[in-house]
């Protein structure tokens, strides 16, 4: 497809960016280092207290000397990755990829059974987790192949003597710190005196080694890992970066509310981004709480914010948010789930900037489309290719289809993945013979270049921006034993725009709605856990015996 986008670009938006310019994310930190030392890379949102880039740099050498001279961990290991947005994150997050290491994101709210799925499938050998959380790693630490684990608490980058009484009083409260048993384990604090002592050898890393095993979803309902490499990473950022540069004032502080978690690829591009323009990440590790959040954003006169509907949405309806200074407020980023227009024309008419609608995947690092900064108006499109990427409409049989004609978007650029984890089979059937990305999304695009997403050819619901898997949920509602058959949908929420549904047949007449969700809440994330129930006699199937969701979609 010729690039129609391209007329429509904002001004100062080049049509490519420089592929070959790009290196290693560890070169990318340094520079930034180098050139923006004295500035704050990150702030905790909840306590005020910020790193500055040359802290940043040296205590993610502490870090990686660690991991490479005391655990003597080999370039390339996989170290999983499972904590909030808390300012432990970056120093993990630098100083393993400084060492060469392939980071794995881990959803700290996994249940035992979906961590030991991704740790097994990835093949880490080591992991850093937060201790709140250090209860779900015991219960399958056994059954993995992870031989070395650090744990941190949540107020450990908190000074002394405040980080001491900190961690006191949260282990005080039994249930925020549930018992565990690691034996072995390095404490966080410890793991950086020894590293501060050890060697930090530099690892001369190629652009096209891995940086992140990002896991996602299938249609089979399996989590994948998503290969994505130093230059697919750090070709995205520098997309965004050239996408955004034009009504940015780099004189200024640029300040980011990364309120999103930052083990999700969105937040994590967006965090990059900041990091080699010299500005502040703001880390926000609870935005659920919104008067709270409110508070952390009246502290800031913030530039940007990437964030889901969702968020916006509760952010808008709460009374003291229009109070807040937008003065340098130049745009915020709706991903992870489609932009309802209500909350986009309320946040301008709040803020008096725009909120801007993009789409993206986590196997395209992610970003794929974004709206331009200086639209007069929600377009409810998800915008335009971002630069260095095509974008073509296809029919089932892989022709392109003409402008104005639903099909399926696919997806070319140096930001897409170079395939799935050890999953060749799965890798091939979402790439064409020359070279594009299926998403899986039907969409249309207009003469201008701006493309709108009109169905999902997957079954995938989408709850709050996190992707959910209708075969992953009937799994585990069919592994309790008064099931007979079930069937996962999305339905609409106001709140999280979709939730799961689900529809079951019954073995055993005892069986009910609050057995079934119990049974859900040991199993599964929050957000993967059915908020609705419906008992049926039997469920709709084709004349082979499949059951058809479509129908039940309709009922939901």
């Amino acid at each position: 497809m010729e690039k129609i986008w391209l007329q429509s670009y904002s001004s100062g938006v080049p049509a490519e960016i420089d592929v070959h310019a790009l290196g290693s994310i560890a070169d990318y930190f340094d520079a930034a280092v180098q050139a923006f030392g004295e500035r704050r890379a990150f702030v905790s949102g909840s306590t005020g207290v910020a790193i500055t880039y040359r802290a940043l740099d040296q205590l993610t050498r502490q870090l990686a000397a660690y991991f490479q001279s005391v655990l003597q961990l080999p370039p390339g290991t996989r170290v999983a990755l499972m904590m909030p947005n808390l300012l432990q994150y970056p120093v993990c997050l630098f100083g393993l990829l400084r060492a060469g290491y392939v980071v794995v994101n881990v959803n700290p709210m996994y249940t035992a059974r979906e961590l030991q799925h991704q740790l097994n499938d990835s093949g880490a050998q080591a992991m850093i987790v937060v201790e709140v959380f250090a209860h779900t790693l015991a219960k399958v630490i056994a059954s993995t192949q992870v031989k070395h684990v650090v744990v941190t608490g949540l107020a450990d980058m908190m000074p002394w003597p405040k980080r001491m009484l900190g961690n006191f009083l949260i282990r005080k409260v039994k249930k925020a710190v549930p018992a565990y048993s690691l034996p072995g384990s390095v404490d966080f604090l410890d793991m950086l005196a020894q590293g501060e002592t050890a060697k930090f050898k530099p690892v001369a890393i190629q652009s096209e080694e891995l940086a992140f095993l990002q896991y996602t979803g299938g249609t089979t309902g399996v989590s994948k890992g998503a290969m994505l490499t130093h230059r697919n990473v750090l070709a995205n950022v520098k997309q965004g970066q050239v996408w955004s540069e034009p009504f940015l004032d780099k004189k200024e502080e640029l300040i980011s509310i990364t309120a999103i978690p930052l083990y999700h690829i969105f937040a994590l591009g967006g965090c990059l981004g900041m990091v080699g323009m010299g500005g502040t990440n703001v880390l926000v590790a609870d935005p659920r709480n919104i008067p709270a959040f409110v508070k952390v954003l009246s502290q800031y006169r913030f530039t940007s914010m990437p964030a889901v509907n969702t968020l916006f949405n509760g952010l808008i309806n709460d009374p003291g948010f229009a109070k807040i200074d937008f003065s340098k407020l130049r745009f915020a980023i709706g991903g992870g789930a489609a932009v309802q227009r209500p909350v986009a024309e309320r946040w301008e008419k709040i803020t008096g900037s725009p909120l801007v609608e993009g789409y993206g995947l986590t196997e395209c690092s992610p970003t794929v489309t974004v709206n331009p900064f200086d639209l007069k108006e929600f377009s409810g499109s998800i915008g335009l290719p971002v630069p260095s990427t095509e974008v073509s409409i296809r029919n089932r049989e892989g022709h392109e289809l003409p402008i104005g004609q639903a099909g399926e978007l696919c997806v070319r650029g140096p930001q897409v993945m170079r395939g799935y984890w050890n999953r060749p089979h799965e890798t091939a059937a979402v790439m064409t013979h020359d070279g594009y990305l299926r998403t899986g999304d039907v969409a249309t695009i207009d003469e201008r270049g701006f493309l709108k997403i009109v169905d999902r050819l997957k079954d995938m619901i989408l709850v709050s921006g996190f992707n959910v898997y209708p075969n992953e949920i009937e799994e585990v509602v069919m592994m309790h034993p008064d099931v007979l058959e079930v069937a996962a949908v999305g339905k609409a929420s106001a709140n999280s725009g979709e939730m799961v549904k689900i529809f079951v047949v019954k073995k055993s007449a005892a069986l009910t709605e609050e057995v079934l969700i119990a049974h859900c809440r040991e199993n599964l994330t929050a957000y993967k856990i059915p908020r609705e129930i419906v008992f049926m006699a039997e469920l709709p199937k084709s004349n082979v015996g499949k059951i058809l969701r479509r129908e039940l979609r309709d009922l939901a």
